[in-house]
């Protein structure tokens, strides 16, 4: 039974007017968003590197809310060239975003490249989504609410910019929780220049604990094995990815979210459970590193994001 203070998707506030932008959101985490703004009344940007699975997840949500306002836009994060050309149509089709949810991420088990050479765990999960950001910053100044989705496994993550591409050690889960845990930190960092800068954003970070989604790719066989006993136990102790997707959805409408703010379940090891504020760990709220970082994405997507008022 629902408790009386504890948020859930019948809380979601009416979203007509708004304008929203998903990334991965033909499946898993991305589609459930993609679904109840939709079924909230908002305009949905349903972004997706493959483009058969994104009109199939159209199709999908038109099943549950005919006449929902739905678009397909191709973005491969793994291709600054295709992030520049999204966010030029985007830009050219010149409709302000209310909320922006940066979903998208992957976790390889064996060390694989982004067509511009970025390890891809990094390079789509977080340099990709830190070059969306940025150019589609036109669109988003004077409101918009900014998602970020990380995990959990940001805590158990370092930033090492002596080898920030993994090319001298690879682990899939020292890789992968150092990407989520740039995801955080570009979050706080990102809400800190809004403030400063006055891109008047509200930015939002949020973790779906443990979702059953298609997030392992790639792996070889023995990795796979284990991948999937470790799935098997996780399994018993986390949630569907509709319920994964609640920390989110609460992130990108909900009133109560603050900007700054950071966001994931509240049950068992936080890995299920009712939406609540997630606590930053330590390793995300280093000033140095995050200033560092933020220059170093800088450089690495040749995005520069102004730093004077907008």
């Amino acid at each position: 039974m629902k408790k009386q203070d504890e948020w859930t998707i019948a809380d979601i506030t009416p979203q007509m007017g708004k304008y929203a932008v998903v990334t991965g959101a033909s499946g898993g985490l991305g589609f459930e968003i993609s679904l109840q703004l939709a079924k909230a009344g908002a305009e949905v940007v349903l972004a997706a590197r493959d483009q058969f699975k994104g009109e199939e997840a159209i199709k999908r949500i038109l099943q549950e809310v005919p006449g929902a306002k739905l678009h397909f836009e191709k973005l491969d994060l793994a291709s600054l060239s295709s992030v520049k050309d999204f966010t030029d149509r985007l830009i050219e089709y010149g409709k302000q975003i209310s909320v922006l949810i940066n979903n998208a991420g992957v976790s390889y088990a064996e060390r694989q490249v982004t067509s511009d050479g970025f390890e891809a765990d990094l390079g789509i999960n977080h340099l990709g989504h830190f070059a969306l950001t940025g150019r589609l910053l036109p669109l988003l100044k004077g409101g918009a609410r900014v998602v970020v989705v990380t995990s959990g496994a940001n805590r158990r993550g370092k930033i090492n910019f002596d080898d920030l591409q993994s090319e001298k050690k690879f682990t899939s889960i020292g890789t992968y929780a150092q990407s989520k845990l740039a995801n955080l930190m570009f979050a706080i960092e990102l809400q800190r220049r809004s403030a400063e800068y006055g891109y008047g954003l509200q930015v939002i970070a949020a973790h779906p604990g443990y979702a059953r989604t298609e997030l392992v790719k790639n792996s070889s066989e023995k990795i796979a094995l284990l991948a999937r006993l470790a799935i098997t136990i996780l399994s018993w102790l986390g949630q569907s990815a509709a319920e994964g997707a609640w920390p989110a959805l609460f992130a990108a409408t909900s009133p109560k979210a603050l900007a700054g703010g950071y966001y994931g379940p509240g049950g068992f090891a936080h890995l299920s459970g009712p939406v609540t504020e997630a606590t930053i760990p330590d390793n995300a709220q280093d000033t140095q590193v995050s200033h560092k970082l933020w220059q170093v994405s800088e450089e690495l997507t040749k995005v520069k994001w102004p730093i004077s008022s907008i």
